[in-house]
């Protein structure tokens, strides 16, 4: 290939001496995709997506989560709804970036409204939770589970892994003082179910991580799989109910979040964790432990994101809600513990 200057004109010419695509141009960024950055890229023969780590942030730790989720969507397409993977490329010299390529799918992310086309009702707040948790399942279904993806004896333990690992990075870094991180770690740390089963896991499941179809309730993608993994599929089931359907009479940590489920006389959590176990035969037994577990965890993993505004090396208005919304998700990690026969 002819040395190009320009990063994103070398990739267009990449993709089209090297995947058999033709007219191919960065056409915008995409809104969403976490940390990673996401741009539409249109071609002759359709539009695709492209991930890859910041510029300004390559490192082995940034490429990891697209080289992952790229691992995972290509174990999972065919069996539940996600984008159709087309490669992976982790040579630097043609972006400046590993980067992954996905076919575009078309839907609607939803936050605190529905689409024009939605009925505003229960019936639809049903409708879509049902939709969520039921691609969730199909998910979970997937077994055996690809050896490409992991350990699944090592996973067994990803639950008390994780415990020990945040209780350890909290301590070692305080800029307030949240008791509650201590005392749910240690109570989740002497409780940690045996799992029935390991199956592929996405560790962020939830409506905002998903694509709804504009017209009816049903889901056309599940995206932003960077952090998945293999565990104890009742970590999916756990955070997904727990912030479905929430009692806005109390404080709610990030309250955006699956904000339209809040709705008087919907469908509850746990009437659709009971629907994920009827399909897949599995048991929700300890499915109030997970909803601990998950709440605490998300905790404790943003809370670093407010001990750098404190440290001044951050300010954005997330970070700064983040005094209200760390507290928030504790307390309601404490509510259902204490359902659990946490004292």
């Amino acid at each position: 290939m002819q040395a190009v200057n320009d990063p994103a004109e070398r990739f267009c010419r990449w993709l089209e001496e090297n995947a058999d695509f033709t007219e191919v141009r960065i056409a915008r960024r995409l809104a969403g995709g976490n940390a990673n950055v996401t741009s539409l890229v249109e071609t002759a023969s359709g539009p695709l997506v492209l991930r890859h780590p910041p510029h300004n942030t390559v490192s082995d730790l940034a490429s990891a989560g697209i080289a992952r989720e790229f691992r995972f969507i290509s174990a999972i397409a065919g069996n539940a709804p996600v984008a159709e993977p087309i490669l992976y490329c982790e040579d630097p010299d043609i972006l400046g970036t590993p980067f992954s390529l996905t076919r575009f799918v078309s839907g609607t992310a939803i936050t605190d409204t529905f689409p024009p086309a939605y009925s505003n009702s229960i019936a639809t707040v049903d409708a879509v939770g049902i939709a969520l948790i039921d691609a969730l399942a199909q998910v979970h279904a997937i077994t055996p589970v690809p050896e490409s993806l992991g350990d699944v004896k090592k996973a067994r333990d990803f639950v008390a892994r994780q415990i020990e690992r945040w209780r350890a990075v909290r301590l070692a870094s305080k800029v307030r003082d949240l008791p509650l991180v201590e005392i749910l770690g240690a109570w989740l740390a002497e409780n940690v179910p045996e799992p029935e089963t390991v199956r592929i896991v996405h560790c962020d499941y939830h409506l905002d991580n998903v694509l709804m179809d504009p017209i009816e309730p049903r889901v056309t993608a599940i995206l932003d799989w960077e952090m998945a993994t293999l565990a104890d599929p009742l970590v999916d089931v756990g955070l997904v109910t727990a912030m479905w359907n929430r009692d806005e009479s109390l404080p709610l940590g990030f309250a955006f979040v699956q904000r339209v489920s809040n709705v008087h006389g919907a469908v509850g959590g746990d009437a659709l964790a009971q629907r994920w176990a009827d399909s897949t035969g599995l048991s929700i037994e300890h499915l109030s432990y997970f909803q601990a577990f998950a709440l605490w965890r998300l905790a404790v993993i943003v809370e670093g994101a407010y001990v750098l505004f404190r440290n001044g090396q951050v300010d954005g208005p997330y970070e700064r809600g983040l005094e209200h919304d760390v507290p928030a998700l504790l307390d309601a990690a404490q509510r259902i513990a204490q359902i659990k026969g946490m004292t």
